[in-house]
């Protein structure tokens, strides 16, 4: 297995690849988004997870940031760092789990980089469009806004599969006033809406996905359903959870109560030291829910 071999199996599906760089022609009339994420073995999954599932997860995450702005995903770029233990049959499944979310897209791989490391490390950059100044950012919403998010809620122990919100995401385009995805959190994350809008927010209702708590929702992340807010007459689909308020930016209160923008941080949650036979000691951080890692 070299190099080659594998950029040349994927030639076969992805005839941008092949130069130095791929040559790409901006939509007329369009603003271009670029995500990317990282992927990381004991971090973001462990080896017991299928290659497929690993492929087909990164890449729904970098998808789900194209769906928060309300954009179209057209291009990505794929680098991986892989293992000792990964061979050509376990790429394989990689790169098919990639294309699967790829093709259901409608996007194009257009290129990336193959090196070699001690783990695992899969790095997925999407290149996305919106109609020029119709991007949704976080920054929009206000006062007396009404707050939705797309479906109910868990956490990563509830939601195994990511599905990318794309159709939702751009049907808010010229309607939702602010919207995100939930990675880390609805209480993070809600709180970063705010602070990015100046404002601060009054939460009502936080709809469970079946057999989760109420505080795996608030806190574990890793839902990736859309965070929004809309005038109180747009007609928009989505679960109401709240409404905007006036308040110290990032200001969140559920049920009459200050709620703490607690939920997962990576900087917090990274290792603090590390041992030859491989363990780690993670220092998740005073204010961090324990969480294992995901496949």
């Amino acid at each position: 297995m070299t190099e080659d071999s594998i950029t040349g199996k994927l030639r076969r599906g992805a005839p941008l690849i092949g130069d130095d760089c791929a040559v790409i022609r901006p939509p007329a009339g369009q603003d271009l988004l670029f995500t990317t994420d990282l992927s990381i073995e004991g971090v973001h999954f462990t080896r017991e997870s299928t290659a497929e599932e690993i492929g087909a997860r990164a890449t729904a995450r970098s998808l789900s940031d194209i769906a928060a702005m309300g954009g179209t995903p057209l291009y990505c770029l794929v680098s991986i760092a892989l293992a000792p233990w990964t061979d050509e049959r376990w790429i394989d499944g990689l790169y098919r789990g990639i294309f699967k979310l790829l093709r259901k897209a409608k996007a194009s791989l257009a290129g990336g980089d193959i090196s070699h490391a001690g783990q695992l490390v899969c790095e997925v950059m999407i290149c996305g469009s919106v109609a020029k100044g119709k991007a949704l950012l976080r920054s929009g919403a206000r006062p007396n806004d009404l707050l939705y998010v797309s479906g109910p809620l868990g956490g990563w122990r509830h939601k195994r599969a990511i599905v990318p919100r794309l159709e939702f995401g751009r049907k808010l385009v010229g309607v939702a006033t602010a919207c995100m995805d939930i990675s880390d959190g609805l209480a993070l994350d809600l709180h970063r809406l705010c602070r990015e809008s100046g404002v601060a927010a009054e939460l009502e209702n936080v709809p469970l996905l079946k057999g989760a708590t109420l505080d795996q929702a608030l806190h574990d992340g890793e839902d990736y359903e859309l965070l929004f807010t809309a005038p109180t007459r747009a007609k928009v689909a989505g679960i109401p959870i709240g409404k905007i308020i006036r308040g110290q930016p990032g200001a969140v209160r559920y049920a009459g109560k200050a709620l703490a923008p607690i939920g997962y941080d990576h900087l917090r949650s990274r290792p603090r030291s590390s041992f030859a036979d491989g363990k780690t000691i993670r220092d998740r951080g005073k204010t961090e829910p324990a969480r294992s890692p995901r496949t």
